[in-house]
């Protein structure tokens, strides 16, 4: 019965959203996919894939002795923050990931007018490249500029 065909494709669109799974039933045929294709990756896989791939850029450019190298350091830091809320929260929107993402690379920077960071950083010098050490009001630009690349990236 066409009814039960029907009911039975929503069926599976409903459940493939409820999994993350934003395709289309039967990409070119209209009607279900077959079990045995394979799918793309889901966003948290190219999530995943994109922050290993940033902490490695982000590990090259901070060996780099360039006035540039800072700036575009802390917008891969960005970048990485990102990827890493995508990990978390892969459906949510881009922009507020985006303010987020600026948000938490926001705080993390204005902590480090405390000296509790360079306190952590004493202690595990690897958290160094998490929290910094040194405040520097311009690094908010460059948060701005990775939060927004990234944003313009996902959408």
């Amino acid at each position: 019965m066409p009814t039960d065909d029907n009911q039975k494709t929503s069926s599976r669109q409903a459940l493939r959203s409820l999994h993350g799974d934003h395709e289309s039933a039967g990409a070119g045929g209209g009607g279900p996919e077959p079990e045995n294709v394979s799918r793309r990756p889901t966003s948290r896989v190219v999530a995943g894939l994109v922050a290993v791939a940033l902490v490695a850029v982000g590990v090259a450019v901070s060996r780099v002795e360039h006035p540039a190298a800072d700036p575009v350091g802390d917008a891969l830091y960005a970048a990485f923050v990102f990827a890493l809320l995508v990990l978390i929260a892969p459906r949510a929107r881009s922009g507020v990931l985006a303010a987020v993402t600026f948000g938490i690379c926001a705080v993390v920077e204005l902590a480090q007018l405390t000296g509790v960071p360079a306190a952590i950083v004493d202690a595990v010098p690897v958290a160094r490249y998490a929290l910094g050490t040194t405040f520097v009001a311009v690094d908010l630009l460059a948060y701005a500029v990775g939060a927004a690349l990234a944003w313009v990236v996902r959408r």
